[in-house]
């Protein structure tokens, strides 16, 4: 099917016909047992490159099927056993019991055990995009849907293609067949360029038949080839049909067949490798999207930090406690309810294997910290929740940045239990139990208090959390589930039963990570739900503020203040703002869609399922593999598989060494098709000949091409392309360095090539030899000091703007090995070969003058560097196939 595709390709299409004009033409003149060398070179040629392309792309196919497989390894957890443990997809079964939370997708068949407020989107199965609630009435649940609310427990009834998500997709396949931006501008490019090449042909098509049936053009004796009324017409037709192989000659050395490829090869490889970083690329487009990233909008918990949470500082009783975990400070009552509320008021879980050692504690890293606190006091995780039942959950909001649950204890109170940022919860107390257990007024004094205690804790960059409790009168519970459904807990005159502060240490080597970026261009911002002081504190000690003293607003601010601004003052500040504490995932939306205003390329780290907008609204998506939902994967361009901010700069790093990668081959394939293109035109036109013959050109453009393109698409991303500014959304493809280095290399070959062609005889001493041979040793020797000089083109084309062209060359053993296979190749076309491809044998003196031209061509590019460009664009040909922005979407 692959080959099949390939044999589709126009340029291809003319050479099968060149092949089959050429291998009629030799055999009517010379025979079939000589006649057939140059069309059979030039379909073996075609074959060759067709079977390169159909590889190439049964690979890449093999590569999206394997990216594919990887991107559906969704890891979540099952109870089995009573304990949670974490598998992959792949290995549930029938029978499982799985917690879902808000974010999750359904990752099987199955039926509803235990549910709050439980909301599907089932938009993925059904169509329709309501979202549509869950419980004993309809406890039905369909693989593949998303937990648009709620949380709750289901048991697996049906796996694989058992399930109704996987009978509709074992009836379509993924199509994987995306062009990227680049690949588009780049067969745009390649296309201009044939149709440049055709129409020069077809110029000098009609040019070379006016000569020769005008009686201008004469062969190799002096003798004029065709006279009118005298000349047979077979003759004639053998004429005219050499002259439409010089033509088609000259289409062959236009169409840089190579260019797709090229990419194609150095995107395939980028994935690769970028795997090996762990980073997933979901959306080939974003590979080459990320080198233009200009900001980067990071959340904090997990990417800058390491998401390894514990408590640190503790107050309760209307005091600090200190150490934390010291239960003997908390009086009876107090101690009880606050076992209660984290015992219940957690989608996390402890699991105590016989024996009691090793504790298991799973869940969010947060709830883990606090579950671990809760056992240090005295909790017993098991008796605790089978002493009170729960009557409904709020589940943990990130808009309202606070979690609740109603329950019923064993002497039928209902408690209310809430936990969630500190000043937000603080404000909704209006007492506190204190030391001696008695319920005491919030006064002002003791509000200034906590506040001080949670901006202290703040400053030490720890995250702040508050568990209060409130009693409710039985008799106002709803008494129905559905009316349950939609109850909105009490959340005013809340007692106040502690404050915890969670250490969240920042991840090592962030701080240089930050630097990099910023040194290369790229601002670093984060976005935050946590307060301002914590938010600065961190922002500190990884690089994003230079100082605390810098934390002045707009460089620091609070979501709500950036949230009530109109989007003319949003506009004018989203530039200056570095850290954003206490926001919103809408506040993250607002900030994307300012900078994208601004003209930035946006680049949006985010786990949880409200950062879809963002991640679904910014440039490039960055879900993380770890702590993220399945909603916010889906809405990525790329994965972080270890949640890490360093893998973030990688995947910058990676996105800058594409591009950098294709204008490489770009200035080496056009070099090569700018000289070829003028020496066979020129040739053509003064003499009726061309130097350099169809399979000739062939070996260079399409075989030497293609692993030219390999060697330079994989040349790995180095530290000095993180040394300037991201590429511009409107920067043309061919630079005015590019230019420079490819008009001088283009001049240097076209002048040496031209003299040899017009003064070769002489130069070489070949006019004592017979005519023919003495023009095939001028044409073999044309023919190896062009393939030599591209050999040491590609060198030049390693570093565009460097002088040291070979420095880490030793280290791209791939690089090395396709030179080193190139001059082999090279070696056994001119020594074996010579009837294929109508060359002869060369002594060593014209061996040693092809290998002078060549590595001239070396210190001629050092040299060339020197001269200064312009730092205006070159308003050149190719300006309108450079990338077209993507322009923002309506708000959701």
């Amino acid at each position: 099917m692959f080959m099949w595709d390939a044999c589709k390709d126009l340029t291809l299409i003319i050479l099968m016909v060149a092949a089959a004009a050429s291998l009629a033409l030799g055999i009517k003149s010379e025979g079939i047992e000589e006649g057939w060398y140059d069309g059979g070179s030039i379909a073996f040629a075609v074959i060759l490159v067709i079977v390169v392309t159909a590889i190439s792309d049964y690979k890449q196919s093999l590569q999206f099927r394997n990216l594919n497989e990887e991107k559906r390894n969704i890891h979540l957890e099952v109870i089995r056993g009573g304990r949670r443990i974490e598998i992959s997809i792949y290995e549930i079964v029938g029978g499982d019991v799985i917690p879902l939370n808000i974010g999750n997708q359904v990752p099987a068949d199955g039926i509803l055990i235990t549910g709050h407020s439980l909301a599907i989107d089932e938009s993925s199965m059904t169509g329709e995009s309501k979202i549509v609630h869950k419980d004993s009435k309809d406890p039905f649940l369909m693989s593949g849907c998303k937990v648009a609310d709620g949380s709750g427990t289901m048991l697996v009834t049906g796996v694989g293609v058992n399930t109704e998500w996987g009978l509709l997709m074992a009836s379509i396949s993924e199509d994987t067949g995306e062009e990227t931006p680049l690949q588009v501008r780049l067969n745009g490019v390649a296309t201009f360029i044939g149709i440049v090449g055709l129409s020069v042909a077809v110029v000098v098509l009609i040019v070379l038949l006016a000569r020769f049936f005008s009686g201008h053009t004469r062969d190799a004796s002096g003798n004029v080839q065709f006279k009118a009324g005298k000349t047979k017409v077979g003759d004639a037709i053998d004429g005219a049909i050499k002259i439409v192989t010089v033509a088609v000659t000259i289409v062959v050395v236009a169409v840089p067949e190579g260019l797709p490829l090229a990419v194609t090869l150095t995107l395939a490889y980028s994935m690769r490798k970028m795997m090996a970083d762990k980073a997933l690329v979901r959306r080939l487009s974003a590979c080459e999207t990320m080198g233009s990233a200009t900001t980067i909008c990071s959340d904090k918990t997990g990417t800058l930090t390491m998401n390894q949470m514990t408590v640190v500082e503790a107050y309760a009783g209307g005091k600090k406690n200190d150490p934390p975990g010291n239960k003997s400070e908390l009086s009876p009552k107090l101690h009880s309810l606050l076992i209660e509320g984290v015992a219940q008021n957690t989608n996390g879980s402890v699991y105590v294997p016989e024996g009691g050692n090793d504790v298991e504690v799973s869940g969010s890293p947060t709830e883990k910290a606090i579950l671990h606190w809760g056992l240090e006091i005295g909790m017993n995780f098991d008796s605790t929740r089978s002493e009170s039942s729960i009557i409904h959950v709020f589940p943990f909001n990130s808009e309202k940045k606070r979690g609740g649950v109603a329950v019923q204890t064993a002497d039928s109170e209902v408690h209310i239990h809430w936990k969630g940022a500190a000043e937000i919860v603080l404000a909704c107390c209006t007492r506190y139990i204190d030391a001696n257990d008695q319920l005491v007024d919030m006064d002002e004094e003791k509000m200034v208090f906590f506040r001080k205690a949670i901006e202290d804790m703040a400053a030490e960059s720890l995250r702040c959390v508050a568990i209060a409790y409130r009693t409710f009168e039985k008799e106002n519970v709803p008494a129905t589930e559905e009316e349950r459904a939609h109850w909105s807990l009490p959340e005013d005159n809340l007692v106040l039963l502690a404050i915890v502060g969670l250490k969240d240490p920042c991840r090592p080597r962030v701080k240089d990570s930050v630097e990099l970026c910023q040194k290369s261009g790229v601002k670093v911002k984060m976005v935050t739900g946590d307060n301002v002081k914590t938010a600065k504190a961190i922002a500190v000690e990884c690089g994003i503020l230079s100082s605390p003293a810098e934390a002045t607003e707009p460089i620091i601010i609070e979501g709500k203040t950036f949230r009530a601004m109109t989007d003319a003052q949003r506009d004018e500040i989203a530039e200056a703002i570095s850290v954003m504490g206490r926001s919103s995932p809408n506040d993250k939306l607002l900030l994307v869609q300012a900078l994208r205003r601004k003209g930035h390329v946006v680049a949006v780290t985010g786990d949880g399922t409200n950062d879809a907008p963002a991640l679904h609204e910014a440039d490039i998506g960055l879900a993380m593999g770890i702590q993220g939902t399945e909603v916010a994967k889906e809405s990525s361009d790329i994965i972080i598989l270890d949640d890490n901010f360093a893998s973030v700069v990688k995947v910058v790093r990676w996105g800058r060494s594409v591009y950098a990668n294709i204008q490489k081959f770009i200035q080496f394939q056009l070099t090569v098709n700018v000289a070829a293109l003028v020496i066979n035109v020129v040739a053509a036109v003064s003499s009726g000949d061309v130097p350099l013959n169809a399979v000739q050109l062939l070996w260079v453009n399409l075989i030497m091409d293609t692993l030219g393109a390999l060697a330079l698409a994989t040349e790995p991303p180095t530290d000095h392309l993180m040394d300037r500014p991201p590429v511009g959304r409107r920067e043309p493809l061919i630079t005015n360095i590019m230019w420079r280095n490819l008009l001088i290399q283009a001049m240097y070959q076209v002048s040496v090539l031209l003299v040899l062609n017009f003064r070769g005889r002489s130069i070489l001493g070949l006019t004592h030899d017979k005519y023919d041979h003495a023009i095939k040793v001028k044409n073999t020797l044309i023919f190896n000091a062009f393939v030599l000089s591209q050999i040491f083109n590609e060198f030049n084309a390693r570093k565009p703007d460097e002088f040291n062209i070979f420095s880490g060359v030793t280290k791209n053993y791939l690089f090395m090995g396709i030179v080193g296979l190139t001059v082999v190749l090279q070696i056994i076309i001119i020594e074996f070969l010579g009837k294929f491809t109508s060359t002869v044998r060369l002594n060593w003196k014209q061996w040693l003058i092809s290998v002078i031209i060549g590595f001239i061509s070396w210190p001629l590019a050092v040299v060339g560097k020197l001269i200064p460009v312009p730092d205006t664009p070159i308003n050149n040909v190719f300006s309108r196939f450079r990338g077209r922005r993507k322009e923002p979407e309506a708000s959701q």
